[in-house]
């Protein structure tokens, strides 16, 4: 079993509730962290001692407060530590169950388990830990539903990107501005032209508000 694990969570009734099944577990060493940037902080400081955590259980999203994160959510995270340790164990447990942001983290290839909090979730936390264990990857039987669907929407940064800068008011040339500076490509106008013209095809859209709200009420963007 799991003999040091790291519990990235800002809500202290779900940190309860996990540190009761780790305790169950018989898991020696637990640490928690409410904050992104604490979580990296002390997965940093385990490596440094030849320590490392064997496994990191993280949310996906962590409210925002007066402290200034430089890392701001669990998917960042993530990425940020299992680029650093790639032997780490990822396990998230999130009611984020949205079939995006599933399909991105799977084909990532950051994570080895995905649990839905929902009225069963302690029981699957139990149960992907222990597969984990047996280097088998985890998901809930909600999110394994999610992730058999035919009709996936795939969406990559860039058209995902194009739609949310539009839904904030940005130009078109503000746009092109910004997926630059991010580097992002195809990022001239003519491409960004032609790709809402696609999506507006593809998703039945009359106009881009129109196209805005559809991929809202998806929650696409």
């Amino acid at each position: 079993m799991f003999k040091k694990v790291l519990v990235a969570e800002d809500m202290d009734s779900i940190n309860h509730a996990v540190a009761s099944v780790l305790k169950e577990l018989k898991i020696p060493e637990a640490h928690h962290a409410q904050y992104c940037d604490k979580a990296w902080l002390m997965a940093k400081k385990a490596s440094q001692e030849n320590e490392p955590f064997d496994l990191l259980i993280c949310d996906l999203s962590f409210k925002q407060d007066h402290r200034q994160e430089k890392i701001k959510s669990g998917k960042e995270l993530i990425a940020l530590l299992k680029t650093e340790n790639p032997e780490l164990k990822v396990l998230v447990n999130s009611i984020e169950d949205h079939p995006q942001t599933v399909k991105e983290l799977w084909e990532s290839g950051h994570i080895e388990a995905y649990v839905c909090k929902d009225r069963n979730g302690l029981k699957e936390l139990k149960e992907a830990i222990k597969s984990l264990n047996r280097d088998m990857a985890y998901n809930s039987p909600s999110i394994e539903k999610i992730l058999k669907q035919n009709n996936l929407l795939a969406l990559d940064d860039f058209e995902i990107n194009i739609v949310k800068y539009l839904a904030k008011g940005f130009s078109q040339d503000e746009i092109q501005e910004k997926l630059k500076s991010m580097n992002i490509r195809p990022n001239s106008k003519s491409a960004i032209e032609k790709k809402l013209k696609s999506l507006r095809e593809e998703f039945n859209a009359n106009t881009n508000p129109h196209l805005i709200y559809i991929m809202q009420d998806l929650r696409l963007i």
